[in-house]
């Protein structure tokens, strides 16, 4: 079979491709051969899980994935519905499968798709795994043999899932504050099983965006304060306690407080650290990407817990989680997960123990908790920058500042340079700037916090000066 498969390489979170440009159905079943091949050759045994999220062809490409798989002798296991992405990893630990096969592009624009393997630890596949996948997919070769025509077993419930949340979640104390939560999927893979669950725990409920729609609403299903603007301004009229948004597959979250305030996953998973160390009174390290605040940072060292820095990329989170206690493990662009879950990140638990925190606190203004957080360890002023460079130039400038980073920036020591993701510079003050290239664009993302405007602002033009 001849396929555009030279164009297909897994990033931070799988391959993701132009919906009939790269993202074809040659190219997935050379995507799903190829893992069939790695589960075979290693000799893991087990179905597959196949999940998929609300996009354009999204059930009929999780279909070929189940036809390849079938053909190879592999049992597989698809959901009736578009399914949010942690649901499916955690289907892997109740069925004891061998990994699962998510069809979703996340917050990407309506036009894309994508294919992420979750391996059998209910995980994003490591560097390892994904390797060996490209590495058969480059093969090009697909041994279809008799199609099975008995094709995958159908899934629908997923009462094991809540029954797992409910244990790591206290349901009990968020119905007892009757809590008013608005709650918005943003069309995507969340649909009717958030608000669902929401209608059962709190006193009222306002539900936006909770149809399937593959253009979503003419956004991109991404939970951030621009495209949560409307929500805000309702739940706030209405006096609502709470606003919880998924991505378009459910493993982000966005969230926005009763004062119509939106709280940045910098902030929630600042939050969370804090009140799961505090209040639930929980052991083990906190986790964060080298792009995530440092904040984190403040409270692992005041409440005496290990402060863990990875990668960008919540595989590297889930690396930890499988070694070691992990409290809380979170990054910057929206995923977090706790001790006691799935080493995949869920925006579905994100919001309801957010929901849980505000109960405990007495429906207290999200933004005024961060505010005592603030009091006691210092605000944080942060920002991401993508900036587009030609490749040459991108290049010229990683190679510059790993092999001569600078000694000063704007005056204040760089007291550490970090090199696990492109080049972090940490101040004596503790200001930080990373630089990050893109793997596959001509462009940097420069991501910078500062414990002041005034050290913001000096990141902010050091940052312009470089990369003119």
């Amino acid at each position: 079979m001849d396929t555009q498969n030279k164009k297909i390489k897994f990033g931070t979170d799988g391959w993701r491709g132009l919906i009939a440009d790269d993202f074809t159905f040659d190219n997935v079943k050379s995507v799903a051969w190829a893992i069939g091949v790695y589960l075979q050759k290693n000799a893991i045994q087990g179905g597959v899980v196949i999940g998929y999220d609300a996009r354009f062809l999204a059930s009929s490409f999780a279909n070929t994935v189940g036809d390849v798989l079938n053909a190879m002798g592999i049992e597989t296991y698809k959901f009736n519905r578009p399914m949010p992405t942690p649901i499916v990893a955690y289907t892997i630990k109740e069925l004891k499968a061998a990994g699962a096969v998510m069809l979703t592009a996340s917050h990407n624009p309506y036009d894309y798709q994508g294919i992420k393997f979750i391996a059998g630890y209910g995980g994003p596949a490591d560097s390892t795994i994904t390797s060996a996948i490209e590495a058969e997919i480059s093969k090009n070769v697909i041994n279809e043999g008799p199609l099975n025509k008995a094709g995958p077993k159908m899934l629908s419930s997923i009462e094991g899932y809540w029954r797992h949340i409910s244990q790591i979640v206290d349901f009990a104390r968020i119905k007892s504050a009757s809590l008013k939560i608005a709650v918005n999927p943003l069309y995507g893979a969340g649909v009717r099983l958030l608000s669902k669950k929401v209608d059962e725990l709190s006193e009222s409920m306002i539900v936006v965006n909770d149809s399937f729609d593959p253009l979503f609403g003419g956004q991109n299903p991404d939970p951030n304060e621009s495209n949560l603007q409307a929500m805000a301004a309702d739940l706030k009229a209405a006096g609502f306690d709470l606003g919880i948004a998924l991505d378009g597959d459910g493993d982000r979250f966005g969230i926005v407080d009763s004062l119509g305030i939106y709280l940045s996953p910098n902030q929630v998973i600042s939050l969370l650290a804090y009140y799961l160390l505090t209040e639930r009174k929980l052991s083990g390290a906190l986790v964060r990407t080298v792009a995530t605040t440092q904040l984190i940072d403040d409270i692992a060292r005041d409440l005496g817990a290990e402060l863990i820095e990875t990668p960008v990329g919540f595989k590297w989170i889930c690396r930890e989680m499988l070694k070691q206690p992990v409290v809380i493990g979170g990054e910057e662009s929206g995923g977090l997960s706790i001790l006691g879950h799935i080493p995949e990140k869920d925006g579905i638990l994100a919001t309801l123990l957010m929901a849980e925190m505000l109960a405990a606190t007495d429906k207290k203004p999200l933004s005024e908790s961060l505010n005592d957080l603030y009091e006691k360890y210092g605000r944080r002023y942060g920002i991401r920058l993508d900036i587009h460079l030609p490749i040459e130039k991108k290049l010229r400038l990683m190679t510059g500042l790993k092999n001569d980073p600078p000694t000063t920036v704007g005056g204040v020591k760089v007291a550490r340079v970090s090199t696990i993701d492109g080049v972090k510079l940490v101040l004596a003050n503790d200001d930080w700037l990373l630089i990050r290239p893109s793997g596959t664009e001509p462009l940097v993302r420069a991501y910078i916090e500062a414990k002041s405007p005034t050290g913001f602002s000096l990141l902010e033009k050091y940052t312009q000066s470089i990369v003119k």
